[in-house]
This record gives C-alpha cells, sequence and structure tokens, in this order.
C-alpha cells in the first residue's frame, strides 16, 4: 500500500514558485556580474545566486541561454540609443553616433559581450541567442536614405549596411584591443572613423553615379 501523502495544490504551487524564484535570481546574478564588466562564467553565476553549479543548469542548459535571458531588456533601443541625433539627416554623424554607442555598450558588458561571443562562435546553430545589436542600430542610422538611395541604388545600400555590420562589432574593438594592443579610448576612436569613412565613401561613390 502506498503510504506516501497525496501532493496538495499548495505544495506543487509552492515548489513552482520556488523554481521561479531560484530562475530570478541566477538571472539576476547575472545581470549584475554582466553590469561589472567581469567574465560571466556559471560557476561565477551560481555563486552570486547562492546556488549550486547543477542548479544553475537545471534552469539553464548552457550559458549562452542564460546570458540570452539576463541580456533582453538591458540595452536602450536603436531609438534611444540615437535620441542625441534624431533630428539629424546626416547619415555619417548617426553611423558616428550609432558606432560608438554600440562599442560603449560593448565595454560596458565586456565580460558577457565575450562569453556570448566565445559560446556561439563554435556552435552557429545558436548564433540567434546573439543580441545583434548592430543591425537595428544601423538600419535606423541610415533611415534618412530610405528616400534616397533605397530609392535609386538599393544594392548599394544593401552593401553599405553589411560592410558597417562588419565594422559596427564587437570583433572589431576586440581585435584592436586584445590584438593591435590598442587602448578602449583609442579603439572605439579607430573603429568610429572607419565606420564614418565607409558611409561617406557610399555616399560620394552614389553622388558621382
Amino acid at each position: 500500500m502506498d503510504t506516501s501523502e497525496p501532493t496538495t495544490p499548495q505544495a506543487s504551487t509552492g515548489r513552482v514558485n520556488q523554481k521561479l524564484r531560484t530562475r530570478r535570481a541566477i538571472v539576476q546574478a547575472a545581470v549584475e556580474l554582466m553590469r561589472s564588466g567581469r567574465e560571466v562564467a556559471m560557476p561565477e553565476v551560481a555563486k552570486a545566486a547562492l546556488v549550486s553549479e547543477a542548479t544553475a543548469y537545471r534552469h539553464f542548459p548552457d550559458l549562452v541561454s542564460l546570458l540570452q535571458e539576463a541580456m533582453a531588456g538591458q540595452m536602450p533601443s536603436p531609438a534611444e540609443a540615437l535620441a542625441s541625433v534624431a533630428d539629424s539627416r546626416d547619415p555619417v554623424e548617426r553611423v558616428a553616433v550609432a558606432t560608438e554607442h554600440l562599442l560603449r555598450t560593448v565595454l560596458t558588458y565586456q565580460g558577457a559581450t565575450r562569453a556570448m561571443i566565445a559560446g556561439t562562435i563554435t556552435r552557429p546553430e545558436s548564433a540567434g541567442a546573439r543580441p545583434a545589436m548592430r543591425f537595428g542600430l544601423i538600419d535606423l542610422a541610415l533611415a534618412p536614405l530610405d528616400d534616397t538611395l533605397a530609392a535609386t541604388d538599393p544594392a548599394a545600400l544593401r552593401q553599405l549596411k553589411n560592410d558597417l555590420a562588419v565594422v559596427v562589432s564587437a570583433e572589431a574593438l576586440f581585435a584592436l584591443t586584445d590584438l593591435a594592443h590598442l587602448d578602449p579610448e583609442q579603439a572605439v576612436a579607430s573603429v568610429v572613423r572607419t565606420a564614418s569613412t565607409l558611409t561617406r565613401a557610399a555616399l560620394d561613390a552614389a553622388a558621382s553615379r
């Protein structure tokens, strides 16, 4: 005969609520580590959340999935990022602001950014977990071209966006800081200059055609 006590609705609800609290604690710990700029790894997250590493992995199968949830809602929208140039119709100026915003965000969340890149670069199928902020920023920065270059030479506009996607990136920033040994300010200035030059060159080429 089974003498175990039946599970009550209250007990079941209590377990669900506890799981939700634990999950929120893990995510919040990841957010705090992200904001610190330090390296983000599952053992450090679990320690900060006061849970075991095994518990953290029960809620999130890998660091990428945890970072994806932790990053959600932490970054300003493209419109918020470009608020200072909202009235500008100059794509070069707008691209410069978008580029600097992205790079400074990367520096602020450097540990999480590196962990996300490391976790997805060898697993292309998980690349969709990356925020891909650059594309929204580039699209909005080039919005003044929707009535001009987009109408006269949409292929040229697509190419410019692809070119900028290579430059307006954490990868470009890390190449300059890690490999070229520039300090962060020098690296940001270099990438902003490159993005601005690309944009200006595309506009000049379009004007000459």
